[in-house]
C-alpha cells in the first residue's frame, strides 16, 4: 500500500457517547466484517465492556475502503473510554495522525470530551468533530455544534452529523477522514523503528506487541533469519515469532511498511518486559536511533487487599491473578496475610474503575467469592534520616518518631456540569479539601471546573456524592498532579485490646476522632455480643481518641432456682461476676468475616 493512502485515526469520546457503535458502522460500511457476523460493540469483546458500555481494553483494526477509484488503508485504534487508562489513550493517540471527536447530541460536552480533545491537541492530531445520535428525539445538534465552536474554536462547517446506530452520515465521515487526516510522515529509508501502544499475552506466541511502524519496515525475513529485535526502555531483546494485522481477528502478514499498524509476536514470556509507549527496533540498529518521546513507567495509584471468602480458594486466586496480569501489565500484586481475613493479595491499580473491573473479572471468569479492603492511596514518607519511602498500606507506616513528613498524592480534577448545580459542587469540593484553579462558562447552561484535590478524597465516595449533588448530570476526569505534605496519622481500631489490622487506616489528624467514632459505632452494631463486656477503641499511637463498649450478653444464673435464701442467690451472682472478669481477662473476640464485609463496604 502506498504510504500516501494510509490513514491512522482514533475515536475519542466520553463514556456512552457512541464510540464503539460508530466503530461497528465503520466496520460494516467498509466491508471489514460481514454483516452476518456483526454484533453490537464488535470491538468490545468482554461481557463486562458491553454491560458497562465502556471500552476497557483498546483494539485496533485495519479497514480497506475505495474512494474515487483509489484504495485506502484505514487503521482504526479504538481507545479505552475511562480516565484510569489515560496513559494508554495518550500512547494510542501518538500512533495516529487524526482523531474523531464523538459528542452525543443529547448530552453535549462532558468532562472526558474536554480531557480527550486536549490530549489530541497535544499530539498535534487533525481533529474531526462528529455529532452523534442525531436520530434521537432529544437530540440538539445545533446547540452542541455552537458549544463546540465556542469552547474549542471549531467552525460549523467542520461538524459531521451522524447516527452511529442507523449509519446515517457515516459514508460522509469516511470521505472526510480520507480528505482531512494526513498520511503518516515516516521515512522508508531510515532504520526500522516502531511505537508500542498496546500489549497482550498469547499462550503460543508469548507477549504480542501492537505497534505503529514509524520508520523503515519489519518483515518475515527477520523471523526466518532469527534477527533480534530490541525494546529500548527495558533493554530487552528477543527473536520475533510472527507479524501481522488485525481485521479485527489476527491475520499473519509477511511485511509491515512505514506508517502501518499491526502486531509483532515477541516470543517473550514476561509481559512486563514489553511496555506500552516503548520504542521497538532491531538490535543491529539500536545504537543508531533515538527512542520515541512520551514513554513513562505506569505506576498504580490505588491499592486494595483482596481475600477469598473461603480460605482454601487462595491458590485459585493466585492463579487467576497470574493469568489476568498477562493481559494487563499495569496490575501489580503481592501476597498478604491477615489474622482476620486469612491469606490474600495486596493489589495495585491505576484507579477505582480498574480495581472494580479486575475484581469483577476475578469473580466472574474464575468463579471466586472475594472480599476487598478499603481502597488506599500510595503515600510518600520522608524519614528523619532523609530517606524517602512509599507506603502502600497503613501497616507499612513507620513509627512517628522516625517520620519527618508525610506527603499524599494530589490530582488535577475537571468537572463539567449544568450551571444550576454550581453551589452543590463547590461545597462538595471544598469539604473534600479541593482548591479551585479555574471556573468557566463555555455556554450559559454549562460550567467547567478545574480543581486540585487529594486523591484520597476522590477514593472515598467522591464520585457518588458528585452524582448526588448534580442529580447525575455532572461528569469528571482527572490526572495525577503532584505529592503535597499532609498532617496525617495512622488510626488503629482495637477490639478487646487487640489491634485489628484490616480496619487500620491513614486519616487526617483533625478528622481522626470523628472517623474513629463513626467506625466504632458501626462495629458496635455488627460484632456479636459476648459473655463479657467488649471494649471498642480507636487509637493514634498510644492515645485513645474514641471508645465505646459492647455490653455483656447476660445469662440468668438464678433461673434454675425456684426458691431459697437470699444469700444463696448472692453467692451464685458473685461466682458469675468473677467468671465474667476472668473471661474478660482471658477471652478472645472472634469477629466474623460478615462483619468485616459490612464495615469495609461502608
Amino acid at each position: 500500500m502506498d504510504q500516501n493512502n494510509i490513514r491512522n485515526f482514533s475515536i475519542i469520546a466520553h463514556i456512552d457517547h457512541g464510540k464503539s457503535t460508530l466503530a461497528d458502522r465503520l466496520l460494516e460500511i467498509t466491508g471489514t466484517v460481514d454483516k452476518r457476523h456483526l454484533v453490537d460493540q464488535t470491538l468490545d469483546s468482554m461481557d463486562l465492556e458491553r454491560e458497562k458500555g465502556i471500552t476497557i481494553k483498546l483494539k485496533t483494526v485495519r479497514m480497506n475502503y475505495k474512494l474515487n477509484d483509489r484504495e485506502y488503508q484505514l487503521n482504526l485504534i479504538d481507545t479505552p473510554g475511562h480516565v484510569d487508562f489515560s496513559y494508554e489513550v495518550s500512547r494510542s493517540l501518538a500512533a495516529c495522525e487524526g482523531a474523531l471527536l464523538v459528542v452525543d447530541t443529547t448530552q453535549g460536552i462532558q468532562a472526558q470530551t474536554v480531557s480527550n480533545i486536549y490530549k489530541a491537541m497535544e499530539a498535534n492530531l487533525k481533529i474531526i468533530p462528529v455529532l452523534n445520535k442525531i436520530d434521537l428525539p432529544g437530540s440538539e445538534p445545533e446547540k452542541v455544534s455552537d458549544d463546540l465552536v465556542r469552547t474549542f474554536g471549531f467552525s460549523p462547517e467542520e461538524m459531521i452529523r451522524v447516527s452511529a446506530k442507523t449509519g446515517t452520515g457515516v459514508e460522509d465521515l469516511l470521505e472526510t477522514i480520507i480528505n482531512s487526516i494526513p498520511a503518516p510522515s515516516g521515512r522508508k529509508d531510515l532504520p526500522s523503528k516502531a511505537l508500542i501502544f498496546d500489549t497482550f499475552y498469547d499462550e503460543y506466541l508469548g507477549v504480542v506487541a501492537v505497534i505503529k511502524v514509524v520508520d523503515g519496515e519489519f518483515n518475515k525475513n527477520m523471523i526466518i533469519s532469527k534477527e533480534k529485535i530490541k525494546f529500548m526502555a527495558t533493554n530487552t531483546t528477543s527473536v520475533p515469532e510472527e507479524l501481522g494485522i488485525f481485521t479485527p481477528k489476527r491475520k499473519e502478514l509477511s511485511i509491515l511498511h512505514t506508517g502501518e499498524v499491526g502486531y509483532i509476536a515477541t516470543g517473550l514470556k514476561d509481559i512486563k518486559a514489553v511496555r506500552v509507549g516503548d520504542t521497538l527496533t532491531t538490535l543491529k540498529d539500536s545504537d543508531k536511533i533515538q527512542p520515541l518521546s512520551g514513554y513513562k513507567d505506569v505506576k498504580p495509584f490505588v491499592f486494595v487487599s483482596i481475600f477469598p471468602i473461603e480460605n482454601d480458594k487462595f491458590p485459585l486466586l493466585r492463579d487467576a491473578l497470574e493469568k489476568l496480569s498477562l493481559s494487563d501489565s499495569s496490575l501489580s500484586y503481592e501476597p498478604e496475610s491477615s489474622s482476620a481475613l486469612g491469606f490474600g493479595f495486596r493489589c495495585g491499580f491505576l484507579g477505582l474503575l480498574h480495581a472494580e473491573v479486575i475484581q469483577e473479572r476475578l469473580e466472574r471468569e474464575y468463579n471466586l467469592q472475594l472480599i476487598s479492603t478499603t481502597p488506599f492511596v500510595e503515600y510518600r514518607v520522608a524519614l528523619s534520616t532523609g530517606e524517602v519511602i512509599n507506603i502502600k498500606s497503613p501497616s507499612e507506616l513507620p513509627d512517628t518518631s522516625r517520620i519527618g513528613e508525610i506527603m499524599e498524592p494530589w490530582i488535577l480534577l475537571n468537572i463539567v456540569s449544568p450551571s444550576e448545580y454550581v453551589g452543590g459542587i463547590i461545597t462538595l469540593c471544598e469539604e473534600r479539601r479541593g482548591i479551585m484553579k479555574n471556573m468557566e462558562y463555555p455556554t450559559e447552561n454549562r460550567v467547567v471546573f478545574e480543581y486540585e484535590l487529594p486523591l484520597a478524597e476522590l477514593v472515598f465516595n467522591f464520585y457518588d456524592e458528585l452524582k448526588t449533588v448534580s442529580s447525575g448530570f455532572a461528569s469528571l476526569d482527572y490526572e495525577f498532579a503532584d505529592y503535597k505534605p499532609v498532617t496525617a496519622v495512622k488510626m488503629d481500631i482495637l477490639v478487646h485490646g487487640e489491634i485489628v489490622p484490616p480496619l487500620s487506616n491513614i486519616v487526617l489528624k483533625d478528622k481522626a476522632p470523628e472517623i474513629g467514632r463513626n467506625l466504632i459505632a458501626k462495629l458496635k452494631d455488627i460484632i456479636p455480643r459476648q459473655q463479657f463486656k467488649v471494649s471498642l477503641q480507636a487509637a493514634i499511637g498510644g492515645k485513645i481518641i474514641a471508645r465505646d463498649d459492647i455490653p455483656a450478653l447476660r445469662k440468668n444464673v438464678l433461673a434454675k432456682m425456684s426458691g431459697g435464701h437470699r444469700e444463696r442467690k448472692d453467692k451464685l451472682l458473685e461466682i458469675q461476676k468473677k467468671g465474667k472478669q476472668r473471661m474478660k481477662r482471658l477471652g478472645k473476640v472472634d469477629i466474623p468475616q460478615e462483619a468485616f464485609r459490612q464495615v469495609l463496604k461502608s
